[in-house]
């Protein structure tokens, strides 16, 4: 506990939940609000924490659509709860992650989801082409708080910070107006919460490594590889006893697979042979943002459209930009160039600035005239001699429209 509130590891604590922003907890306190509240009562509560009798507050229940339907309930606790949580962390992820299994990627220094990917493809093109799917029922609500608290204890020996950690495991839920309790589970959104799952599925992975399987897991998303469709039927019977006897946690049965590794996915994205690709639903939530971003009845200027659309676009490529997968790219290219066409056609509204515009960037009179007389549909026109030979390809990354082939090629090390 005297690690915890050392007063450099709270500073760097709070720097960190500073940097990630969030939403208020339950006390409605925004992030920019907390360094006056914490000079005001910070020695009242870092002595309640030194004496073992700090009582957190409950989380807020915010509730997250999942890409395959359903929703992920998030639990945001306060901003002084999460400066503790943070600092908690990061005195026991040095203790607690060395020895964590090489296998293991979410939420770890040092690692991260392209890390699982790589290592699942390297299974694949060892020749192990079946993956067993697991899905964990509902993993962050099902955690039994005296199995994983029997694993915090076996490298944490102080008791007060033991107590403490229960108590955020018990600290309960603010749904509307009411509190309700929380016998069970550890609450998404909060610091300590990634490194209490890898601190439970810990065990998980020793016992896998035991019996020799290839397998990667990130947070409790897992996927085990073998030869063969009866190995892998054998492989999740036995790893889903195991999962009931010694963690008290239940395997999703219908979510839960065995299939050849073409067919499956993991952290959104599908192999293809050895060849991995972003997942069509991956693509289909790309295209559906890229379409919100660039909606012609979205009233805002193009330098503003551009620079959100530059924002998303970058991301979802950092992400998904190590996909093998060239074919579509320039297709999207083209579309989102198009998009973007339809947007100018729209805000140039009246005749004479739809044909003042084009021919001011080089369109044929006759072209400009007969595109600004048109009744069809903005996207019709979008794809139009008019709007192509004026707004042309150099003109709009003049712009500043993000290029989605120049970020995949920028990834794959060809530029």
């Amino acid at each position: 506990m005297e690690r915890v509130l050392d007063r450099t590891n709270l500073q760097r604590a709070w720097k960190r939940v500073k940097a990630n922003k969030g939403a208020p907890g339950m006390d409605g306190m925004p992030i920019e609000d907390f360094p006056t509240f914490a000079r005001r009562h910070w020695p009242q509560i870092r002595r309640q924490l030194a004496d073992g009798v700090y009582q957190p507050q409950p989380v807020r229940r915010v509730a997250i659509p999942k890409p395959k339907g359903g929703e992920r309930l998030l639990g945001i606790p306060t901003v002084m709860d999460r400066v503790i949580q943070q600092a908690i962390a990061q005195v026991l992820t040095p203790i607690f992650d060395p020895d964590f299994s090489d296998s293991s990627f979410g939420f770890r220094p040092g690692r991260s989801a392209h890390g699982a990917l790589r290592q699942v493809q390297g299974h694949i093109q060892a020749g192990y082409r079946i993956a067993v799917d697991l899905d964990l029922a509902k993993f962050f609500d099902n955690v039994q708080h005296d199995v994983l608290m029997a694993r915090v204890a076996r490298k944490v020996r102080d008791k007060r910070l033991l107590a403490l950690i229960g108590r955020y495991l018990r600290a309960g839920v603010l749904v509307g107006k009411s509190v309700q309790a929380t016998g069970i589970g550890t609450p998404q959104g909060g610091p300590l919460s990634p490194l209490l799952a890898n601190i439970l599925l810990d065990d998980l992975d020793r016992e896998l490594e035991r019996r020799g399987h290839r397998f990667t897991r990130y947070a409790d998303d897992l996927v085990i590889l073998v030869k063969t469709l009866r190995a892998g039927d054998r492989v999740k019977a036995s790893v889903t006893r195991f999962l009931a006897r010694k963690l008290a946690l239940l395997v999703n049965e219908q979510k839960t697979r065995v299939v050849k590794t073409n067919d499956c996915q993991f952290l959104g994205f599908t192999f293809r042979g050895t060849k991995l690709r972003w997942s069509d639903r991956a693509f289909e939530d790309f295209k559906h943002n890229v379409r919100r971003l660039t909606g012609r009845s979205w009233g805002v200027s193009m330098p503003y459209r551009f620079m959100k659309l530059a924002q998303y676009v970058r991301g979802w490529m950092g992400y998904f930009g190590i996909s093998d997968y060239y074919r579509p790219i320039p297709e999207v290219d083209h579309w989102l160039r198009r998009r973007v066409r339809m947007c100018y056609w729209k805000q140039w509204r009246y005749v004479r600035t739809k044909v003042r515009n084009p021919l001011a960037l080089g369109t044929f009179k006759r072209q400009a005239i007969l595109t600004a007389l048109s009744s069809k549909s903005y996207w019709r026109l979008s794809r139009t001699l008019a709007t192509q030979s004026g707004m042309t390809n150099e003109w709009l990354h003049r712009q500043g429209l993000i290029s989605v082939r120049d970020l995949w090629t920028k990834a794959h090390g060809y530029a």
